[in-house]
């Protein structure tokens, strides 16, 4: 059957890129049913390219380029860390905070993230990574703890959050190796590493050990510890991470609570489908 963006001007070999009636516009029911398949490819492949989005609606690249620019726009896709592919974005966790969802990370993981931050009285964010940056998701605010400020939407470099660096030593060599020459090393305090070698040095150790700190690396007088979170892949999706002053919240005391973290992060892992046997 025809699709009825052509005119009968054109070709029929003609691909579809009109502007107006293309279907390409608010409210319009088939490009609401495009967009659907959009996010549906993603979730199927994970990551995809216009060509590849093109090719399953049927279109010209010009109208799936628009196609995913305008979920891009809302965050329900996001541009991949490999260019010129996408992934569903983490405007689809907002959505999917708003029901009940067995694999909702933010949902599966408030219970913990609550147990952590009443148990040691600090503050608990859980964080993902995003185009380069962690990006917090979820926040409680333990009863001693000195600051208020809700980091959740907030964006925090990877070399200088132990959420960050959880996930960045998650990712592969090469992964890693190609976001960190991408990213600019700021250095935040003194104590800020700003050195590639020795950040990926420290990352081998993190990978080892299953948790990461810093020493007032992007806060003077802020420490912090994070563990990793896992989806049912296996894969590390996220880091739950517990930060407090540092002339209460030490070196010492962060290593001492490192197995009960790393506890907390297995039992959100397993939540989200996640089998250490398997």
């Amino acid at each position: 059957m025809a699709s009825p963006e052509k005119s009968s001007s054109q070709p029929p070999s003609t691909p579809v890129d009109a502007a107006a009636g293309d279907g390409v516009t608010p409210g319009g029911v088939q490009s609401v049913d495009r967009a659907i398949t959009v996010l549906e490819l993603l979730g199927r492949l994970g990551t995809a390219s216009v060509g590849q989005v093109a090719e399953e609606l049927g279109v010209h690249k010009s109208t799936a380029s628009r196609l995913i620019s305008a979920l891009e726009s809302r965050d329900l896709v996001m541009a991949n860390h490999e260019w010129g592919k996408y992934e569903l974005g983490f405007g689809i966790l907002r959505l999917a905070h708003a029901i009940p969802a067995r694999l909702s990370l933010v949902a599966e993981a408030q219970t913990e993230v609550r147990r952590l931050a009443d148990e040691y009285r600090e503050t608990v964010n859980l964080a993902v990574l995003r185009e380069g940056v962690a990006v917090n998701v979820a926040q409680e605010i333990g009863p001693t703890s000195l600051g208020t400020h809700d980091w959740i939407g907030n964006l925090t470099p990877l070399h200088a959050t132990s959420s960050g660096k959880v996930l960045l030593a998650a990712l592969s060599s090469a992964e890693r190796a190609d976001l960190i020459k991408k990213t600019r090393l700021t250095s935040y305090t003194a104590r800020t590493i700003t050195s590639r070698r020795h950040l990926e040095e420290q990352l081998i150790d993190v990978a080892a050990q299953d948790y990461a700190t810093v020493l007032e690396e992007l806060e003077i007088g802020i420490n912090a510890i994070a563990v990793p979170v896992r989806d049912h892949l296996g894969t590390v999706v996220a880091a739950v991470s517990i930060s407090g002053p540092a002339f209460r919240f030490t070196e010492d005391i962060m290593l001492a609570m490192s197995e009960d973290l790393k506890a907390a992060g297995l039992t959100i892992s397993q939540r989200l489908g996640y089998d250490p046997q398997g």
